[in-house]
């Protein structure tokens, strides 16, 4: 038993989440950011959360990570376990740090995340000696490493250079070299390729499935990007005005969608197949305001299928097989219209 009473329990989930609830006080009032979110990350697994910019996905994991301002952030409701134990609010279970030891995170944009008075090395060295006793040789030594694991070329002379004498593509490198250098069991990705080209874009999609495979770490990538999803992703959670609206595998969720909105991200993303060219369908309409959140189905205002009870109740999830399900009120039993566009648990797969 650790000194703070809490022992990681190997046989749990790797991470619960549960009716996480977030909430920020402004000058024009409460922003509830987040209302209400639930997922599961298995070890090994990569989650992606997706959706439109302001729709919670970064505020979700921030708060796991201990990373929400408070004031004006709180966290009013849920929780988030750890092998069985809970992490909210809390900086160490089974006396090991939890950000940075447990679970690390790359940041959206790794110019502005850097130090830029410290040298690569020194900064991917720092967490080794803070969190795992290392010397500061073995811990530069180690840091070296880390940058060759990360594919960046000459990693002993990279590794006395400063941020800004590295490219955009070798400093998202060198972010993952201190995300994973304290072996965490889940790496969170915000955003990791935003600001690359397509061809860097790929090699760091491919360099983080090739340390995922190395050290059997669980990632949650947030992201707006379904390209990027489709590559890396086994389950999918959609979320729009703070709510996970749709949850499965990644085959569900891009072959059987069973929620409007997803079929709109779906129809708004180009594609290189000549035979699924189609004109852009952007999804009309802003998301709501979340000062004074509907009371109903969040993507009413927005939605080509919405009923009267969308307006005023909030749909229950509908789960069609296994862990897809879909928030929706289309499924439910007495719904009077069925889209062609959106899967049903009665139709084929």
């Amino acid at each position: 038993m650790s000194a703070d009473g809490n022992k990681l329990n190997a046989d749990a989930p790797l991470l619960e989440v549960e009716n996480l609830h977030v909430e920020f006080d402004t000058y024009g009032g409460t922003v509830e950011a987040v209302r209400g979110v639930d997922f599961t990350v298995e070890q090994g697994q990569t989650l992606a959360i997706v959706g439109e910019s302001g729709c919670g996905k970064s505020v979700t994991v921030q708060s796991i990570m201990g990373l929400i301002p408070m004031p004006p952030g709180r966290i009013t409701a849920g929780s988030a376990r750890l092998r069985g134990h809970e992490v909210l609010g809390r900086n160490r279970i089974d006396g090991k740090e939890i950000r940075g030891r447990e679970i690390g995170m790359i940041f959206q944009d790794p110019m502005t995340s850097l130090n830029p008075t410290m040298s690569i090395g020194a900064q991917i060295a720092e967490p080794l000696q803070v969190h795992r006793g290392y010397s500061a040789t073995d811990a530069f030594a180690e840091a070296v490493h880390l940058l060759e694991m990360s594919k960046i070329p000459e990693a002993a002379k990279r590794a006395r250079q400063y941020p800004f004498e590295f490219s955009g593509g070798m400093l998202q490198r060198a972010m993952i070299a201190m995300a994973i250098s304290c072996k965490p069991s889940i790496l969170i990705a915000d955003e990791p390729t935003t600001a690359l080209d397509v061809t860097i874009q790929a090699q760091i999609l491919d360099l983080m499935q090739d340390l995922q495979k190395e050290t059997g770490m669980a990632i949650i990538l947030i992201t707006h990007d379904l390209g990027v999803v489709a590559r890396m992703a086994d389950e999918v959670a959609v979320m729009y005005a703070g709510r996970v609206v749709e949850h499965g595998s990644a085959d569900d969720v891009f072959y059987r969608s069973a929620h409007p909105y997803t079929v709109g991200l779906k129809e708004a993303m180009p594609t290189n197949d000549p035979a699924l060219q189609h004109e852009l369908k952007p999804i009309e309409g802003s998301p709501p305001d979340l000062f004074a959140p509907p009371r109903g189905c969040g993507y009413c205002a927005r939605c080509p299928h919405a009923m009267q009870v969308c307006d005023v109740q909030p749909p229950s999830d509908h789960f069609l097989h296994d862990h897809h399900f879909s928030r929706c009120w289309l499924h439910h039993e007495q719904a009077p219209i069925k889209p062609e566009t959106i899967y049903f648990k009665d139709a084929k797969a």
